[in-house]
């Protein structure tokens, strides 16, 4: 009912989709679609109900336009290795961007990127306008698909598999969170590390990204690995850093 209340959080996550993962089982459908309310985030069901992931939303886009249009990538800091790995295996150039959408399109804007977006299903294609838009991303992934001729499912599984950890810490309101952050950079300070937005490690082909909340006392901390169990490690890892540090 159009009345202002939806029926459940429209947030295009695994655990609010359950009826459409059914109904595409039901209908052997192909694939299933999926966006949020004011259509900037992407998402899409496989042909068995299971998830494609919103994170390779933007690299499946990715994989399609690059390979037509040579040139670079931009996502933000919190999003999927994939994107970068597709992107150089395409000879082209990854670079990441703080979390927000106005800091990866003025990043796209100075590396001339041909696609970009965030890792919530959020795809920006600069040839039709700089801003999320998901019935662009809708009609790059259905050519993808089309020209591949391969079912959805197979066409996530030529993607390199990662999986990103999303975890918290709770701090005591009036903590220095720089001070903290700081004190973690000097810990990591000979691995890559970013700070453009918080504090982002990199480990190899892991990351782990911590990034202080505007509006509660807590650090969210992002991590992303080749397995579940291996990317809680690394998030665990910083959280026993952080609680050290404190003194807790």
């Amino acid at each position: 009912e159009p009345n202002g209340h939806f029926p459940h959080n429209p947030e295009p996550l695994p655990e609010n989709l359950t009826e459409i993962a059914k109904v595409v089982k039901e209908k052997q459908a192909d694939l299933g679609i999926v966006t949020d309310p004011d259509v900037d985030r992407l998402c899409f069901v496989n042909e068995d109900g299971t998830m494609f992931g919103e994170e390779y939303t933007l690299v499946a886009v990715a994989d399609y336009v690059l390979k037509h249009t040579k040139g670079n990538t931009v996502s933000n800091l919190s999003s999927t290795r994939a994107l970068r790995d597709v992107t150089e295996q395409a000879g082209g150039t990854y670079n990441a961007a703080a979390v927000g959408e106005v800091n990866v399109v003025t990043k796209m804007k100075e590396t001339n990127a041909v696609i970009g977006g965030e890792g919530n299903g959020g795809v920006i294609y600069p040839e039709l306008h700089y801003g999320r838009d998901a019935l662009v991303g809708i009609a790059l992934f259905l050519t993808h698909l089309a020209k591949e001729n391969t079912s959805i499912s197979q066409l996530k599984a030529s993607y390199p598999e990662y999986f990103i950890s999303k975890n918290k810490i709770e701090l005591q309101p009036g903590m220095d969170i720089d001070a903290l952050l700081s004190k973690v950079e000097e810990k990591y300070k000979d691995q890559p590390y970013s700070t453009i937005d918080g504090l982002k490690i990199e480990f190899g082909k892991e990351w782990v990204h911590l990034r202080r909340s505007n509006t509660e006392p807590i650090i969210r901390i992002y991590s992303e690995s080749r397995s579940e169990e291996a990317a809680n490690a690394l998030a665990n890892k910083l959280i026993g850093d952080m609680k050290e540090i404190l003194g807790i």
